[in-house]
């Protein structure tokens, strides 16, 4: 097989990716390791940023996210009993976000694909990539059963943090930059409306909790929970109290409960592997870098990568200038660098670490005081939210 982009993996990256390209013109081929369904109902991010949900539509794949999407125009910050909250777009110039799961993304992305782009092979697992520092890159691929070859002149690896894409660039030119955090998130699904019409993140003393939604019947709930924790040791009443005592306020706001009907344990880091491109090879996505959730910001990251390398692609095409394709990593490694900020400074502000002071406590609480208290704090919070600009 020949195509002029090979793109391992189609999640909402890869799927993008090959979506931008196909408008453009550009001929791409996508290889997907897992079957369809596995990818449609693969769990993962909620929160589109401003220019995520604008990239999305002017792709053609907002039909439904603008029918079913949520608009959230703030978040509510939750501590010491109190609630503030943050106006998006009093404070960012209009900007807001929407709640659409990434499952949703990719199944509008994918039956894009299918009706109107190039080859989408599911169940084509990708082995090596090969002279990724030649001009004729190739990927080696298995799929129905046999060894294949794909010759590109560019390969894009989308494929996650435990793909083969990043295992192309030779350790000597790499540098990793790597945080593990103590903690992790117990997340649930529940067959109930959200208890509050905008996401809540909550500090307590016991660890921090979010207040989340899939849809106006479906709530996703988060609960600060030691690292290496068994999910399915929390029974479905022990969560909900625990839920019910972080979120707690002195008003008369209560929370709703409902059957849960998943259960499943985050792990949290951060991760950055530089530089994100070698000769023809492009890491976009998880397999470049990776944030804890609590900005928001894994997919919204991702979108920014195809969006930069799209771009860069069709300025050559257009004036046979190589450079936006050689400023590739710089590029995007700006705004992921400022996505790591954001997060780690979320998750420090929220999350309470494992043997935390007093001293360092009460630094949590004057934070948050000054987010509360400061046009210009909030406003560096919602900003960071909204989105980076891309490129």
């Amino acid at each position: 097989m020949r195509t002029t982009v090979g793109i391992i993996g189609a999640g909402p990256a890869g799927l993008l990716l090959a979506r931008l390209l196909h408008n453009a013109g550009i001929d791409s081929v996508v290889l997907e390791s897992r079957d369809r369904g596995y990818v449609e109902q693969r769990q993962r991010a909620g929160i589109l940023e401003q220019g995520t949900a604008d990239v999305l539509r002017a792709a053609g794949a907002g039909e439904r996210l603008d029918r079913e999407g949520l608009r959230h125009d703030g978040i509510e910050l939750r501590y010491d009993r109190r609630r503030h909250r943050v106006d998006f777009p009093a404070l960012t110039g209009g900007r807001s976000v929407t709640v659409y799961a990434q499952t949703e993304v990719c199944k509008d992305l994918i039956a894009l694909q299918l009706k109107e782009g190039g080859p989408l092979l599911f169940e084509a697992e990708a082995l090596a990539v090969e002279g990724a520092g030649t001009d004729h890159p190739r990927v080696r691929f298995r799929h129905d059963g046999r060894e294949d070859v794909l010759d590109c002149a560019y390969v894009v690896g989308c494929d996650g943090f435990w793909g083969i894409a990043r295992t192309a660039i030779p350790a000597e030119l790499t540098r990793v930059f790597e945080r593990t955090y103590p903690f992790g998130w117990l997340g649930i699904l529940a067959e109930v409306p959200p208890s509050h019409d905008e996401l809540v993140y909550a500090r307590h003393d016991r660890g921090f909790a979010l207040l989340s939604m899939r849809s106006p019947s479906v709530s996703r709930l988060y609960l600060q929970v030691p690292e290496g924790t068994d999910a399915e040791a929390w029974s479905d009443d022990e969560i909900w109290a625990e839920l019910e005592r972080r979120f707690e306020t002195d008003d008369d706001w209560t929370l709703r409960r409902g059957p849960i009907t998943q259960k499943s344990v985050t792990p949290m880091r951060s991760y950055v592997h530089e530089p994100m491109r070698h000769g023809r090879l492009f890491l976009a996505g998880d397999a470049a870098h990776i944030v804890p959730p609590t900005g928001a910001k894994g997919l919204n990251l991702a979108v920014g990568d195809v969006v930069t390398f799209a771009r860069a692609l069709v300025h050559q095409r257009e004036t046979g200038s190589a450079e936006l394709l050689d400023a590739y990593s710089p590029t995007c490694l700006r705004r992921v660098w400022q996505a790591e900020r954001f997060s780690y400074d979320m998750t420090t502000l929220l999350h309470r670490a494992p043997g935390a002071t007093p001293f360092e406590e009460r630094l949590q609480l004057a934070r948050l005081e000054r987010i509360a208290s400061s046009r210009a704090a909030e406003t560096d919070l919602a900003e960071g939210y909204t989105g980076f600009p891309f490129g």
